[in-house]
This record gives C-alpha cells, structure tokens and sequence, in this order.
C-alpha cells in the first residue's frame, strides 16, 4: 500500500497496479467483489467473472412474481370480475384496509359500486385527520391560520361522522368513511376506526394503507390487529 500510494503521488502508476484505471460507460448497476483470486462483477442479477464466460443467476438477486391469472391482463379501467366480493366483504366485515395500485383511478370502479347500492361518503385524508375518535365523534375544536397578523382564534366543529349521519337522506343505506393515506396512522389509530361501524351501524370504513401491483382488500380488524390473523 506504501508503495502504491507514492507512486500515485509522483504520477507514475504502472496499469498492472491501477486496475481500474479506466471507467465503465454504463447505465446498469454494477457491484465488484474480490472471490479469490478473481473480480467478479454482479450486474443485473447475474454474476460475471474475468475467467468464466459462463453466465448464471445469482442466488438472493431474483426476483419472480407468482399468482399471476387472468385479472392481471385485464385493463385497470375495466370492472374485475371481484366486485360481487368487494359488496360482499363491505357488509361482512364494515371496516376494510385498501391497496390500490400507485397509478391511481381503479378504486373508482369500487367507489361507485358503493354509490350505486346507496351509500354517502365522506372523504378524508388521514394526514390531516388529526385523533380520529375526537375528529369523526366529538366536538373538536379547529385554529385557523392567522398569518401572524390576527390574533389566535379557536372554533369549534361538530363531529364529522354524527353530523352527516343526521343529513343522510331517508332513503340512504349508509355512510362509508374513506381514508386516503392511512399508511401513516398508528396501530391504535387503525383499530378505533377498525371499530368505528361497531359504535355507529350505519357508517361503513374504508382505509386505503398502502399499495400493491393490483386492487386488493383485507379486513381492517385484521390490518390493525385486532384478530388472531393480524396479532
């Protein structure tokens, strides 16, 4: 390493020492390793080495998905063949965890299949929520924003859940909660709104909690641990 280190120092560093001395123009990740005697270079999932030129998956760098049917061909915008399901799990369960995928639009699909059996929603976003037992079930009190040049205010609101519960129209069969970006409530937040249609009947919670390559559900009791399953 003495030696190495004057010689880069004068400028004279022979290629046999500098073995990178000349940069590799590519756009695909590369790791080196030294095995032994040999550089070996993983690219891509695969292992290459100066002395084999034989090519083979590297163990741990594959990826493969598995359960791909029919659904998975079928355009987004389409209604899949689950929606019966999703009607069914809503009545059953009252509290579902969604997992849309990052593109957006397939949970209107669902959406509207809810407005079509005669459910009112109330849409939320769960970074502004704030506590949800005090937000959706109580009088909470609001600070607007006074723009340094007002003096601090303090109103008050009704419950957000009471309040449209007595405004739903006779012949309305519910209310469903959704909740955009549930993946950042906590446990206890998850299962008070896991039992929320336990203290109202008619109020119905969907909680969308992340997000995967296709629209899937599961009980939110489940999500937030309140089952054997989800403890």
């Amino acid at each position: 390493m003495a030696s190495t280190c004057s010689l880069q120092q004068h400028g004279r560093v022979p290629a046999s020492i500098n073995l990178h001395h000349k940069q590799q123009r590519s756009c695909s990740p590369r790791i080196s390793v030294m095995v032994g005697n040999r550089n070996v270079m993983l690219l891509q999932g695969f292992i290459y080495s100066n002395n084999v030129s034989k090519r083979r998956p590297a163990a741990g760098l594959v990826v493969k998905c598995s359960g791909i049917g029919l659904g998975d061909f079928i355009g987004g915008d389409l209604v899949k063949f689950d929606i019966g399901q999703w009607l069914s799990d809503v009545e059953e369960h009252k509290a579902l965890a969604i997992y849309p995928p990052h593109e957006g639009g397939y949970e209107g699909r669902y959406l509207n299949r809810l407005i079509r059996q005669g459910y009112y929603f109330l849409d939320l976003s769960a970074r502004g929520l704030g506590d949800p037992e005090t937000t959706l079930t109580k009088v909470h009190p609001v600070c607007p924003a006074h723009l340094g040049k007002q003096p601090i205010a303090r109103w008050y609101f009704p419950p957000e859940v009471d309040f449209r519960l007595e405004h739903l129209p006779p012949n309305a069969k519910g209310l469903v909660v959704w909740i955009i970006e549930a993946k950042v409530l906590s446990k206890a937040e998850l299962q008070f709104l896991a039992l929320l249609p336990t203290l109202r009947p008619n109020v119905r919670v969907v909680a969308e909690c992340g997000n995967w390559r296709k629209f899937v559900w599961k009980p939110l009791k489940e999500i937030a641990g309140l089952t054997a399953e989800g403890a």
